[in-house]
């Protein structure tokens, strides 16, 4: 008897022939992960942030879902690349239609792991498809996310996990994800259930209905999530961060901020005449792109022996000649950074200022200044340096060399209304809200629960020494 011929898919399925008596299973290459591009993904949601009459922070009202969540982990931390996969696999199997995107080093790395499709492309393309951002790790982290977007005035939803050596900036415990996952996606839904877990409270309170007639349904966006609702007055509280804007210029007044751009990062291609993205990218021709910094600007001598000398404007007024390893103009947010290490006073992030604070002056009585927030200050390299390039850093990161005659021109970003009615403008950061029960800091108003706990239990403001302790 002759054996049965078989045909090949290229599925590598077996088939016998007809009229053959035997057959065999079929066996197939499990499906690849995928990486895709995030070009393909629908442009970014833009939140709204309202006022409260109890709270000098802001809520997080969402119009619609978000769906591209960009997820930044900290670099080289095994551990906590291991809690990104974790974060990932449920916010993707419990909430519908979410897109997760990651940078193209981390995306390379646990795309394997994870499956479903992810996405990843060249930072610039982030503005604008990026609806909120989460990270995992400390204030580093939130820094290396805040400067994805530091050439644009809108920045996306910040929402960090504390997993780093410090983590003033990180508001959430990672134990906490799906809590702080929960109130920062169900932001706006309104619905009409004050408790967020006790499935008896949900039945009790069943058709109560607000001052506005709500009837305490899901908005329709968010009918694929039942079971996840806060109530009406529920929402993520924001603290919108202020920035500086920084524009570097050469000796001739040229703004050089263009070339620094082309230096340090890839952009995308001028963007059509006629085309839109909703007021994310400033367009060219126009004024010139602005860094923004988070905490602060940065200029020093670096591996120079000689003091930097530099002159200091104010509102184009001569302020003094700074002479000293360096200077800083730092954000309230930046005051517990490097300008606290060089001896800064510490502002409560939302005080509308910016600092300048001197490192290692010659000069005992050169001492910290703060300046109202929409001061115009101007870094001038004095002819006394002789020919000498210092250098110029924002947020930590190493932006430029300048010299004799060029200058730093910083401003504090405008956070307020828009004529629509919203907010524009800083870095909205989602604050961690106490839970009833949470004794950690009774007494403490909501506002000021991680800032006030963040400088006792992380920088030891004040703290005993000796028979104090």
């Amino acid at each position: 008897m002759s054996r049965p011929r078989l045909f090949y898919c290229r599925w590598r399925l077996l088939i016998p022939s007809p009229g053959s008596r035997g057959t065999r299973p079929f066996s197939y290459t499990p499906r690849r992960r995928t990486i895709l591009p995030v070009s393909g993904l629908p442009d970014r949601i833009l939140p709204k942030y309202k006022e409260s009459s109890t709270s000098s922070l802001l809520s997080l009202q969402w119009p619609s879902p978000p769906r591209n969540i960009l997820i930044i982990p900290k670099l080289h931390a095994a551990p906590v690349t291991a809690s990104a996969i974790s974060f990932a696999n449920h916010i993707h199997s419990e909430y519908p239609n979410l897109n997760l995107v990651f940078e193209r080093r981390i995306a390379s790395a646990i795309h394997e792991s994870l499956p479903f499709p992810i996405y990843t492309s060249d930072p610039a393309q982030f503005p604008g498809k990026i609806d909120l951002v989460t990270t995992l790790g400390g204030d580093g982290t939130i820094l290396r996310a805040a400067s994805l977007f530091s050439l644009h005035a809108s920045v996306p939803p910040i929402l960090s996990f504390s997993m780093g050596s410090l983590g003033f900036l990180g508001e959430w415990k990672f134990d906490e994800y799906k809590r702080a996952w929960r109130e920062v996606y169900m932001s706006g839904s309104r619905v009409a259930v004050s408790d967020l877990q006790d499935p008896h409270t949900q039945f009790a309170t069943a058709g109560r209905t607000d001052g506005d007639g709500d009837e305490g349904l899901l908005h329709s966006e968010w009918e694929g999530v039942r079971g996840k609702s806060m109530g009406l007055t529920r929402s993520s509280k924001m603290l919108l961060r202020h920035r500086l804007k920084v524009g570097v210029y050469d000796a001739a007044g040229n703004n050089i901020n263009e070339q620094l751009i082309r230096a340090s990062i890839q952009t995308p291609p001028p963007m059509p005449a006629n085309s839109s993205d909703g007021g994310l990218t400033q367009k060219q021709p126009g004024p010139p792109r602005l860094f923004h910094a988070v905490n602060e600007l940065v200029i020093h001598r670096g591996s120079n022996p000689h003091l930097a000398i530099i002159d200091v404007y104010v509102n184009n007024h001569f302020l003094t000649e700074a002479v000293a390893d360096g200077i800083l103009v730092s954000t309230p947010t930046g005051s517990t950074a490097y300008s606290l290490s060089a001896g800064g006073s510490i502002m409560h992030p939302l005080v509308k200022t910016l600092l300048i604070t001197p490192i290692c002056a010659r000069s005992l009585s050169f001492r910290p200044l703060g300046l109202p927030l929409n001061t115009k200050v101007v870094l001038k390299l004095s002819e006394k340096n002789r020919g000498r390039e210092l250098d110029v850093s924002i947020d930590g990161k190493r932006r430029a060399g300048v010299t004799i005659g060029m200058e730093i021109r910083v401003e504090g970003e405008t956070v307020g209304r828009t004529p629509d009615g919203g907010w524009a403008g800083g870095v909205p950061c989602v604050i961690r809200s106490p839970v009833r029960g949470d004794g950690e800091r009774a007494g403490i108003a909501e506002d000021d629960d991680g800032w006030v706990g963040g400088l006792i239990g992380l920088l030891k403001f004040n703290y005993p020494f000796g028979d104090g302790q």
